[in-house]
């Protein structure tokens, strides 16, 4: 390890510290103590309802009846068979609903009587994740683009990290100091602005808070997840990893070249540092990285978890385990790359996987600036899900575009940086470890395909227009696509959140169904024989039917999360899996081909993930007001492009049936 220091003088080292005590005193902060008028210099803002207020009094996720659980399913299945396999399946989901199912729901209901403080899929959905041991890059970690900064001058690399960085730590304060407004779901949102609500909520002890709430149809959202946002790594271990959190660190870990660097943001008392010294350690960090050949180390982030976590035991016998626990406690992850991607395919790639040596995959999440100030973030997924990062970003977008903490015109503060270069004792085995990670990571980025699509002809105005849901129009595009692609339906998945529970995590929305094999049948297959009037009703089926689908999920009335945990429970105590986990049809539809999510603000430029599946596709997309946009990944080249067109010539169709055109 190496501490930085540049050969200034001891009247420089005065005037630094003496600049440090000007700018506190400017902001009211000599020791550590804010006042209210002075919280946007340490704070994204000040709450009147206290953060946690409400996670007392969450609603706990409720588990399924096993009868309607069962029906869901066939549900979802009865579009993707022909009738003589719907049978068979039909005959071991109700064998299973009346024998070995109903104990083990009713072992599954004892068990989640008994452990009232989560909820039943928490515990089984960390363990998913964390005993998964294929790498975390490409299957797992998903990324999100930011939109630039309004003011094109604020986007060079080091001002715009710069601000970044600062407006995340405010974030990072106002989480620890309970003042970070909770996470509410408004039906008026007037009402939930208002000093009313607001002091009126915050008197109500918390165990009763979420009922006052819900009185003025306000519903909080579960915010559990966000304690693991900061401060957090996902450390591999043989079987299964640990998620690991520091309380009390504060320092940022940078990554340049990679290099890896940290020093201190925060002091004792959550105190921001100076922004111009900010400033002026990514400064020289670029200076000191750019001189040095390029580090490989961290392409072991990149391995199958087994194998990192032998190699990262080998790195711990060779003396690195400070500097791994510096890696680990670190507040987050500031890659700056020195590459500047030019449109959305490029930008996918750098953010989703980069070349895989500027990035520390198991941090929580990595906040990634490029060479012309592109800003995104690409986040570990086992301890949470797109609502909390999502949240995030928002308020890190906002308070960094309306309040920047630097000007482009700053100068760096000139003092002496005493940020430490993490230097990495390695052997040959640890090496050859290294060597063979980044092989393996080359040969599957070479192969990871990436496409986008921009369809400007109709948005979400022109949905809720025809009283459809877009989301609904959207996912009833992409089964056509699919089915003129393949020449059938595939089993699909949309990502839906259960935050509206406690400990709640997702569920899945299965937008395959009868109403849309419908619709494609005839619009593909019997194209011409329906009236404009038949098909406009055809596609209000879909939306009717998919936005019922998608309150069912909202409200943990899905059915995937069920059976999930349900096996989980056999599972852990070592029982015989039923016989209807086996069923070829049900492994068929838990193989998702069509892998779908969406996060729309106005913060997100764009988002993308991995297929879940070799032969599969990972669909990112938004309905914005006038156009729809999707990033859709493969390892399947000619699949791919075929299916972007298939998409393209669907939305046309969708289009001219709704302005009455009907299909030529």
């Amino acid at each position: 390890m190496r501490r930085a220091r540049p050969p200034w003088g001891a009247a420089t080292l005065r005037s630094a510290a003496a600049g440090r005590r000007r700018y506190w005193r400017t902001v009211g902060q000599p020791e550590g103590i804010v006042s209210e008028q002075d919280t946007d210099h340490h704070f994204v803002h000040r709450s009147t309802i206290p953060t946690m207020h409400f996670q007392p009094s969450l609603p706990r996720l409720p588990i399924p009846k096993l009868e309607d659980t069962i029906n869901r399913y066939l549900a979802a299945q009865n579009p993707l068979l022909n009738d003589e396999q719907y049978r068979n399946t039909e005959k071991i989901a109700r064998e299973f609903e009346a024998g070995e199912g109903k104990f083990i729901h009713r072992d599954l209901l004892e068990h989640d009587r008994i452990n009232k403080h989560t909820s039943y899929i928490s515990g089984p959905w960390y363990d998913m994740y964390l005993s998964a041991r294929d790498p975390i890059v490409f299957n797992s970690n998903p990324f999100i683009s930011l939109n630039p900064d309004p003011k094109p001058g604020y986007n060079s690399q080091v001002v715009r990290a710069t601000n970044l960085v600062v407006s995340s730590l405010k974030f990072l304060n106002s989480l620890k100091n309970d003042y970070l407004r909770p996470d509410i779901y408004y039906v008026n949102r007037k009402w939930g602005q208002s000093k009313i609500f607001k002091h009126s909520i915050r008197i109500l002890p918390p165990t009763l808070s979420w009922y006052g709430a819900y009185l003025v149809n306000a519903y909080p959202l579960d915010m559990s997840q966000y304690k693991s946002l900061f401060n957090s790594t996902r450390i591999p271990n043989l079987s299964k990893d640990t998620l690991f959190t520091s309380e009390f660190a504060r320092h940022l870990l940078v990554m340049r070249n990679g290099h890896l660097y940290v020093f201190e943001v925060l002091d004792p008392f959550g105190n921001i540092l100076h922004p111009s010294e900010i400033q002026a350690h990514l400064t020289q960090i670029i200076h000191d990285a750019d001189r040095l050949p390029r580090s490989e180390l961290s392409y072991l982030t990149t391995e199958e978890r087994n194998t990192w976590a032998t190699v990262r035991q080998q790195l711990v016998q060779k003396g690195n385990e400070e500097n791994l626990k510096k890696i680990d406690s670190a507040v987050f992850c500031l890659c700056l790359d020195k590459t500047s991607p030019q449109d959305e395919i490029e930008i996918t790639h750098c953010f989703l996987h980069g070349y895989g040596f500027n990035r520390w995959f198991d941090k929580s999440f990595s906040l990634i600036v490029t060479g012309d100030g592109t800003a995104g973030v690409n986040f570990e997924h086992s301890w949470g899900d797109g609502v909390a990062v999502l949240r995030f970003i928002n308020e890190v977008y906002r308070d960094s575009t309306e309040h920047p903490a630097l000007v482009p015109d700053a100068s760096p503060a000139i003092f002496v940086a005493s940020y430490d270069k993490l230097e990495f004792n390695v052997d040959r085995t640890i090496t050859s470890a290294i060597n063979a990670a980044r092989i393996k990571f080359d040969e599957k980025r070479n192969q990871f395909c990436v496409k986008s699509l921009k369809y400007k002809k109709f948005g979400k105005q022109f949905t809720t227009k025809q009283k459809l849901s877009p989301d609904a129009v959207f996912q009833l595009a992409c089964q056509m696509a699919v089915y003129r692609q393949y020449g059938k339906l595939l089993p699909s998945y949309e990502a839906c959140s259960t935050a509206a529970f406690k400990h709640g995590r997702t569920e899945t929305i299965r937008p395959t169904s009868v109403y849309t094999r419908k619709c494609t049948v005839a619009f593909v297959d019997e194209r011409g024989k329906h009236s404009i009037e038949d098909m406009r009703n055809m596609i209000a089926d879909c939306s009717q039917y998919h936005r019922r689908l998608q309150l069912e999920a909202t409200l943990g009335q899905g059915f995937d999360r069920h059976l999930f945990a349900l096996k989980y429970l056999v599972q852990r105590r070592g029982g015989r899996i039923p016989d209807f986990y086996n069923d070829p049809a049900y492994k068929s539809i838990n193989h998702i081909i069509i892998s779908t999510s969406t996060l729309g603000s106005p913060a997100i430029n764009h988002g993308g993930f991995g297929p879940v599946v070799p032969n599969g596709f990972g669909v990112g997309y938004n309905v914005f007001d006038t156009w729809i946009g999707c990033i859709i990944t493969s390892y399947l080249e000619e699949d791919l492009d075929g299916l972007l067109k298939c998409l393209e010539y669907t939305l046309d169709d969708i289009l001219d049936v709704l302005e009455g055109r009907g299909l030529s």
